[in-house]
């Protein structure tokens, strides 16, 4: 059976979730509204928080996912061994986010017309066509159109 022909139940998905859960990244951010404006402006999510100065957290949605983006700080006490930072090196990363697109040349050029800086134009690789942005922070976000 192929992957379209697969059908999947649809659910109405919301923050926070009534029923089930709902999945968010975080991201540790060096300035929460320079990257709130980021998600916003290129990939045309809705700002749904700010944060503020007593160290509450940003929240994007972004189609049908959400964003945190939050300033590093120390151990809480939650997570008492763990220090949050932005990347220190843009070049060695350990995930990104993955956005999946019907058409990646007009997102390419929309989203580039928008501020964002690609690494490469769109390449086929692997049976897909990729490419990768970089975020304000140095995450990468790889958008990717499926060839086959």
């Amino acid at each position: 059976m192929s992957l379209n022909a697969i059908q999947v139940e649809r659910k109405s998905y919301e923050m926070p979730p009534c029923e089930g859960f709902t999945i968010t990244l975080f991201i540790t951010v060096a300035d929460i509204d320079r990257s709130a404006d980021f998600y916003e402006k290129v990939f045309g999510g809705r700002i749904l928080s700010r944060g503020d100065k007593k160290g509450a957290s940003g929240h994007i949605q972004i189609a049908n996912t959400w964003l945190i983006v939050n300033v590093g700080g120390g151990p809480t006490p939650d997570k008492p061994t763990i220090t949050l930072n932005v990347p220190a090196d843009q070049n060695n990363v350990s995930s990104f986010m993955n956005i999946r697109v019907a058409d990646i040349q007009a997102c390419y050029t929309l989203w580039k017309s928008r501020g964002a800086e690609f690494i490469t134009e769109p390449i086929l690789k692997y049976g897909e066509i990729r490419c990768y942005i970089r975020d304000p922070d140095g995450y990468i976000i790889e958008v990717g159109q499926s060839t086959n």
